[in-house]
């Protein structure tokens, strides 16, 4: 077969992993679309996204639009015949005409069994609410609907009761290695004619959203820490928000957040936390303060 030509529009956590596998497969895009540069950290300083960076490293070109509603990113795209586009975790609502431009139209990887948890945290959700039979991988064709295409394939994966839960950013990895793998497999299949799309089950579809504010604060006595269930459900949280924003408990008008913990003989047990105005210590240090 030649050269496939395709578009990689990518955003994080998952965009870089995702290329990473597409890499060993000796798969790579001609162009990769991805946000613009934000100012980052205490100075402001520009930064590019991680998807980007790779993308220089890699020697790939790059293109970052800043909206879908004017012509620049459209002209851009429409300059080339493309086979494909494939899209993961690329935060824009896409116009119509964007998703049947390529010859083969627009694959998305979600991170998810669709047609369970559609929606904007997935990975996170499937933590939070316990969910382990709907982690997995879907790779599908992009419509007009929010996680609503036919189905080219999907994965589950499968987690050990001693390793549940993951955190959420070794979920986000292992979800990405995975579904990047399987797209490896899809992209040369899905070309060459060879696969048939199935219509999802929309009677069995799940959503998530984003999380919303004080999702991640638990009510504790910190002198009087949880067991059973209570606790179970704690450390699930503390996992879910894993790098998206720390865990933390209200004590004496203070936040005090959660740096460390784990769950085990049935209770939950906090190692290190950060006390409000202050540094990182452990926890029972802290006891010793209150």
């Amino acid at each position: 077969m030649n050269k496939i030509k395709f578009a990689y529009f990518g955003g994080e956590p998952l965009g870089v992993p995702v290329l990473e596998a597409l890499k060993a497969a000796d798969l790579l895009p001609s162009l990769i679309v991805c946000n613009p540069d934000r100012p980052s950290g205490r100075g402001h300083m520009l930064t590019p996204p991680p998807v980007k960076v790779w993308a220089e490293e890699n020697g790939i070109e790059v293109f970052q639009p800043t909206n879908y509603k004017d012509d620049v990113a459209k002209s851009r795209l429409e300059a080339e015949d493309w086979d494909v586009f494939v899209v993961v975790a690329y935060n824009f609502i896409l116009p119509e005409w964007f998703l049947h431009l390529p010859k083969h139209q627009t694959l998305n990887v979600h991170p998810s069994l669709l047609p369970k948890l559609r929606g904007a945290s997935p990975i996170r959700t499937a933590i939070l609410k316990d969910l382990r039979e709907d982690i997995g991988v879907t790779v599908m064709l992009l419509d007009s609907e929010m996680d609503h295409g036919p189905i080219l394939d999907q994965e589950q994966v499968y987690i050990e009761d001693e390793n549940w839960p993951l955190s959420g950013p070794n979920l986000d990895q292992l979800l990405a290695t995975t579904g990047g793998e399987l797209l490896a497999e899809i992209i040369p299949a899905w070309v060459a004619g060879e696969l048939s799309p199935q219509e999802q089950d929309h009677e069995l579809a799940t959503y998530c959203s984003r999380f919303e504010k004080g999702q991640n604060e638990l009510t504790i006595d910190p002198t009087r820490l949880p067991a059973g269930d209570k606790a179970w459900n704690m450390w699930l949280t503390i996992n879910a928000f894993a790098g998206i924003g720390d865990t933390f408990f209200m004590h004496e008008g203070k936040r005090i957040k959660i740096k460390a913990a784990r769950f085990e003989n049935n209770s939950l047990q906090i190692l290190r936390v950060i006390p409000e105005g202050k540094k990182e210590i452990d926890f029972s240090e802290y006891l010793k303060q209150i």
